[in-house]
């Protein structure tokens, strides 16, 4: 009998010490904390350091107004961005992606719309393939031979759409074009094209301006052959798993950052966005109709 007290209270000193221990290991911080941030991921879409101040400059408005604490990341390809979000747990819980690369992230279930930014009123853009002017180029067929400069390989007007476009001219770009450059941004497509480091590229419209405090005849010396179809703006989307409750403390706060100068003038200097419009994954359907009538396969255009 004794024997047995022993043991009985010997475990409950055990069960004790395991509640004790329980009760005195660190929990994970609160999300939104400032020792666990909301990570905020965006892509390359021009100068590195330009558009990492301007992510910083709107997240500290966006802590401002909702309290919430974020970490801004700049990825270094497309690719990178959207694998933060699928990553198993997700490396960010919110990303600023292009349109190609939303819905690919959104097709395996990753991320889901939120906003749409705006550019000169409107929630869509287009891209532009061009040329030195002096290159003798004038259409699409001709780019059969040539080199050709693209920020990214997942960038919806530098590449996917033109890609497509191109194809459609008769041009095979895997096998009748004599080079691809990966040149990492918009900026430096438009400079890598003025350059004659390629002989055509393709950018938004118009990324040339961007550039042209260095490149004062940009506009003279490069010219446009093509110009896309309409294409959603890139916008804000949260991971699947983030809470209701701070998506939508999200959204009105950059809602509302978006209306103030200082939160437009951050903005501008980010993406060159004017505003912010809720807008959800069906605003991607027309674009996604467009990758489907073309008959290529997604996946293809991954690998490539």
């Amino acid at each position: 009998m004794q024997a047995k007290r022993i043991l009985t209270v010997g475990f409950i000193l055990v069960l004790l010490s395991v509640g004790v221990l329980s009760a005195c290991a660190p929990k994970a911080a609160e999300l939104g904390s400032e020792k666990n941030p909301i990570i905020w991921v965006f892509v390359p879409s021009g100068e590195t350091e330009r558009v990492s101040a301007g992510a910083q400059s709107v997240a500290d408005l966006l802590q401002e107004e909702t309290g919430l604490h974020f970490k801004t990341l700049i990825a270094t390809e497309y690719a990178g961005a959207i694998e933060a979000m699928c990553s198993d747990p997700p490396q960010a819980h919110m990303a600023s992606l292009a349109t190609f690369a939303y819905v690919l992230a959104a097709d395996r279930g990753c991320a889901e719309a939120a906003l749409l930014s705006t550019r000169f009123g409107s929630p869509t853009y287009n891209g532009q393939i061009f040329v030195r002017a002096d290159s003798g180029i004038t259409s699409l067929d001709q780019l059969a031979g040539k080199t050709f400069c693209r920020p990214d390989p997942l960038s919806t007007s530098g590449w996917v759409i033109p890609s497509l476009m191109i194809r459609g001219e008769g041009v095979n770009p895997d096998t009748d074009m004599a080079e691809i450059v990966d040149a990492g941004s918009h900026d430096a497509v438009a400079a890598g094209v003025y350059n004659g480091d390629c002989d055509a590229g393709a950018t938004y419209v118009d990324a040339r301006t961007r550039i042209e405090e260095d490149f004062p005849d940009i506009m003279e010396q490069t010219v446009v052959i093509a110009i896309e179809p309409d294409i959603p703006n890139d916008g804000v989307q949260f991971v699947a798993s983030l809470s209701q409750e701070i998506r939508d403390k999200i959204v009105s706060g950059l809602l509302a950052v978006a209306a103030t100068e200082e939160g437009a003038e951050a903005l501008g200097t980010a993406y060159q966005w004017e505003g912010l419009i809720e807008a959800g994954d069906s605003f991607y359907d027309p674009f996604r109709q467009i990758l489907q009538a073309s008959g290529v396969d997604i996946t293809d255009l991954v690998k490539e």
